[in-house]
């Protein structure tokens, strides 16, 4: 059985840590190095780190905070925020990510989930995709959950498999920062559509929250980051509480 991964999440805006509720209300947290290295010695399996406004103010993502950061982790680092070229992969490869997370601009160019799987291998490419109810449909939402973009997530989701990308990130708007629970249905809707690991977003307020996101199969990871910055739940303690329940972990 493969083990499930828990991630925290970074998300970085003018060198910060921040975090707010449905995308609003964003507040400081902490120093991005600061937390790259507290996660990295509290027994996280991954570490996620965007750029959240680079999309939005068109820009390229910073690469400065991005290498420090790097050098404080030895784990897997997804890095995302401002993907837009080949280049931009090339960019956040070579400042220390393991993995390049693309999301408005995969919505604007399509084809680059395909280019960059050739030329990086699939198991670089992560599609992230933050996902809204709208009149009973699931939608896609670009620049930071700032456009609807009309898309359909369900076919968004099974095109970027099909194109090339090693997994999803898939980000309820919905449920984000309330931690009142994943977004279960959402997860296993489009879960139907695909056959490559999805990391759940969005929800997480408490560990009964995984145990029960881990109950289903289909999904491999559970992101999260409010209840990780502010020491609510210690992943040392979640991974453990998970074991004992019967979920395959690395302690």
């Amino acid at each position: 059985m493969i083990a499930k991964r828990i991630i925290p999440c970074l998300d970085v805006r003018d060198g910060r840590v921040v975090k707010g509720v449905n995308f609003e209300g964003i507040q400081d947290v902490a120093s991005p190095v600061e937390m790259a290295r507290f996660y990295n010695e509290s027994g996280a399996d991954e570490l996620v780190f965007y750029d959240i406004t680079a999309s939005a103010e068109g820009r390229a993502l910073f690469t400065d905070v991005l290498k420090q950061v790097a050098r404080e982790v030895f784990i897997p680092l997804t890095v995302g925020g401002g993907i837009n070229t080949l280049e931009d992969f090339d960019r956040v490869l070579k400042c220390g990510a393991d993995k390049v997370s693309v999301n408005s601009g995969a919505i604007r160019n399509p084809q680059l989930i395909s280019q960059a799987a050739r030329r990086y291998g699939d198991q670089c490419v992560v599609l992230s995709m933050d996902v809204k109810r709208v009149d009973g449909r699931y939608v896609i939402f670009a620049r930071g959950g700032r456009e609807n973009t009309g898309i359909d997530a369900l076919q968004w989701a099974r095109q970027g498999a099909e194109s090339g990308a090693g997994e999803l990130v898939v980000n309820s708007i919905d449920t984000d920062g309330v931690k009142q629970g994943f977004d279960i249905e959402m997860l296993m809707d489009i879960a139907e559509q695909v056959n490559i690991p999805i990391i759940a977003s969005g929800g997480a307020g408490c560990m009964e929250d995984f145990m029960t996101l881990f109950s289903h199969p289909e999904i491999d990871a559970g992101l999260a980051a409010s209840i990780f910055h502010f020491r609510e739940v210690e992943i040392s303690a979640l991974k453990a509480h998970l074991k004992s329940g019967g979920v395959e972990m690395r302690i």
